[in-house]
């Protein structure tokens, strides 16, 4: 019998309405049936110091923080995410699939609310060190087809929804960015396709990327 793959970490990234829970949900599912153990968590969030801090970032007035100090709370968050959950489970061999991660942060408190990328390179070697994901998928949307999703969904937006459609633009414009500058780790997905289409997207970009053979 071959030996187990060592745990990954996979994380989902993209703009609002473009699928990211449903999508981490169903790969998980078919990480499962081929034996693996899996974790799907979230950011923020993730654990409970984690998501006391989601409570504070999603609601409110869009203008609510400073975008450093908005910062400075997400990577809060992350610090717990990170060495509460994400490592020991991936230690223990477990992959661990996030709806979110330190892209986030350099789309949305970076393009979206102009914080330089020097402040945000610091941060993240101060807070997660050489740490990154095994496999980034990028679920790229038209805004305003997000937009339409969300309104048809969720009646009740979160702070980040509210913020402008210049702002999401420019959110989906930086994730692509990320994605041209670390071809290695990252995978763009047309969310714009049927949920079946981006899911089949999704399995074939990991069963390439980290060698999963699907049954």
């Amino acid at each position: 019998m071959a030996a187990p793959l060592p745990g990954k970490f996979i994380t989902f990234e993209g703009g609002e309405g473009a699928g990211k829970s449903t999508q981490a949900r169903a790969l998980a599912d078919d990480l499962r049936r081929t034996g693996l153990d899996v974790v799907v968590t979230r950011e923020p969030g993730g654990t409970p110091g984690g998501e006391a801090i989601r409570t504070l970032l999603v609601e409110g007035d869009a203008g609510r923080w400073d975008p450093f100090t908005e910062a400075l709370l997400h990577f809060a968050a992350r610090r717990e995410h990170v060495v509460r959950l994400i490592q020991p489970k991936l230690a223990a061999g477990s992959w661990v699939i996030s709806d979110r991660f330190a892209d986030s942060t350099v789309a949305y408190q970076g393009a979206g609310q102009g914080l330089d990328d020097a402040s945000l390179t610091k941060l993240r070697s101060l807070v997660l060190g050489d740490f990154m994901p095994d496999l980034t998928l990028i679920l790229d949307l038209p805004t305003e087809v997000g937009f339409r999703r969300i309104k048809a969904s969720r009646p009740d937006s979160s702070r980040y929804e509210r913020m402008g459609a210049d702002f999401h633009e420019r959110l989906r414009r930086r994730f692509l960015d990320i994605a041209r500058q670390e071809p290695r780790r990252c995978v763009v997905v047309d969310a714009a396709a049927t949920a079946e289409a981006v899911q089949a997207a999704i399995v074939a970009a990991v069963g390439q990327q980290l060698g999963v053979r699907w049954a």
